[in-house]
């Protein structure tokens, strides 16, 4: 379903408040393009909800979102001096010019 990077991973492993917490991907409409990512904590489970285990803590996204999101790396990237949570999908085949929204 998705990858995430050693990078990604220690950077949540660093930020975990409690072992067992997940991580939330999903897209939601916004933007020029068309769809905003959405990458934040959260426990609150959801019967469509797709579950990818990484030992202390796991994935969760929505069964709207993960065919969009199938693929993807999710990274954590340097610029400058701020860090930044990053999904890099194969699947994009547009970003608005401040490069918040994206379409598939």
């Amino acid at each position: 379903m998705i990858d995430l990077t050693d990078r990604a991973i220690t950077h949540v492993m660093k930020n975990l408040r409690v072992e067992g917490e997940y991580v939330r991907i999903a897209l939601k409409p916004s933007g020029c393009a068309g769809f905003e990512y959405n990458i934040d904590w959260d426990n609150d489970l959801t019967e469509d909800d797709i579950i990818i285990d990484f030992g202390k803590f796991g994935v969760l996204i929505d069964s709207m979102s993960a065919p969009m999101v199938d693929g993807s790396t999710l990274d954590v990237i340097t610029e400058g001096m701020n860090t930044v949570v990053k999904l890099i999908n194969p699947k994009e085949t547009h970003a608005c010019g401040c490069g918040l929204s994206v379409q598939f």
